[in-house]
């Protein structure tokens, strides 16, 4: 690889997005890669999302074109050849296609190789495409990617799976966790905060979406306030203001809150977001679909203990460790598990982060070439399923 050319995401105060470049840019460096940041013109600055749910619509699609608008100039003045990749850090991109039109036309010397990261796409069956009735479409525009990348890199071997069963036909790769920095992320704290010093805090920082279930989140708040006596306040973390695609969350949500049995943090920024995480003693997570979490990593690396289902990519998040996954919908052994992790630190705590801070390198080594034990073309590649990564 000559020259990387990275297509990263628009920031937001509310997502990852606000770290990732950072994340990518410090192994890029420390491995002596020389790469291009292709930027993109943002279409406000108030970083927030409003149409949408995890990026917003009109914000993506307008920085999205305007960074291919400037991969294409650096292609038309030679800056890009066959030597060079192109990494893209989200499959849908508005005007993707635009590469292949021009590369079907030009001699092969300009002709770069082409990476793509998939963070769920209509092979996820709660993914938002879904919400919003757009799989239609969108599989059409995968199937047409398929033709031309590279490479399509999966977070994990149960996406490798969907995206195997849907007739993908692109080399598939899994990076087995998504981009992290973990010193980052540590640093943004000025120390971690032993766990017995810590409130008795569970905390659930995902979405407030269908997809994430925070109806069993507070099914169980409503479950432990019945059974248990203690002093431990259950609370929702927000990097914007609490909106749901389900409104029929809200009302229960807001009785939770004037009955004190739920605390919400809202319109956090990243500092604040972490500062709590310092101070919590378990990140709960019930999520159908988070193909990992960012949220696992920064918990685990901020020393809080980690509590999510034993469902699709959680077990190879959490190498198969039963003493942090519970049954899925089991509000018995979903309690039963938190009532441990209040109160004692799990033994294998900042495991999950150390494996997730290594997920860059291995994009690297597979841009590089250097990454072919993670490639999953085979007929076999169900029987990576089991095996524990770390």
């Amino acid at each position: 690889m000559r020259k990387l050319f990275y297509m990263g995401l628009e920031p937001y105060k509310a997502r990852y997005t606000l770290q990732l470049q950072d994340w990518n840019e410090a192994v890029f460096k420390r491995r002596g890669i020389n790469y291009v940041i292709v930027p993109g013109e943002t279409l406000s600055n108030d970083q927030t999302i409003v149409t949408g749910q995890v990026l917003d619509a009109h914000g993506r699609t307008y920085f999205g074109m305007s960074q291919l608008m400037n991969l294409i100039k650096m292609m038309k003045a030679g800056e890009v050849n066959s030597d060079d990749i192109i990494y893209f850090e989200d499959m849908f991109q508005p005007g993707l296609e635009s590469l292949p039109y021009i590369m079907d036309q030009v001699e092969r010397s300009h002709r770069p190789r082409i990476f793509v990261r998939c963070l769920a796409q209509s092979i996820d069956p709660d993914d938002f495409v879904h919400v919003w009735g757009m799989a239609p479409w969108m599989r059409q525009y995968e199937l047409m990617l398929n033709e031309f990348v590279d490479g399509v890199l999966a977070s994990n071997e149960e996406m490798v799976m969907h995206m195997k069963v849907a007739g993908w036909k692109a080399p598939i790769y899994n990076i087995s966790g998504l981009a992290f920095g973990k010193e980052e992320v540590r640093s943004r704290v000025k120390e971690i905060k032993p766990f017995d010093l810590r409130k008795r805090r569970v905390v659930f920082a995902a979405r407030w979406d269908q997809e994430k279930q925070p109806d069993f989140y507070m099914d169980i708040i409503e479950k432990w306030t019945d059974v248990y006596n203690g002093d431990v306040e259950f609370a929702l973390l927000s990097g914007a203001k609490l909106r749901s695609n389900n409104n029929s969350y809200m009302e229960r949500t807001l009785r939770l809150e004037r009955e004190g049995k739920l605390k919400i943090y809202s319109d956090l920024d990243k500092n604040e977001y972490y500062e709590l995480l310092n101070d919590s003693r378990v990140l709960f997570n019930c999520a159908l679909q988070d193909w990992v979490s960012n949220t696992v990593s920064e918990a685990d690396a901020l020393g809080c203990n980690v509590l999510y289902p034993a469902y699709r990519s959680f077990p190879e998040t959490f190498a198969n460790d039963p003493g942090r996954m519970y049954i899925p919908w089991s509000h018995t052994d979903a309690l039963n598990k938190l009532q441990e992790l209040i109160f004692t630190p799990h033994p294998k705590m900042g495991k999950i982060s150390d494996w997730t801070d290594g997920t860059i390198d291995r994009i690297c080594d597979i841009l590089e070439g250097k990454g072919e034990q993670w490639l999953r073309m085979s007929t076999d590649y169900r029987n990576h399923t089991r095996e524990s990564k770390y």
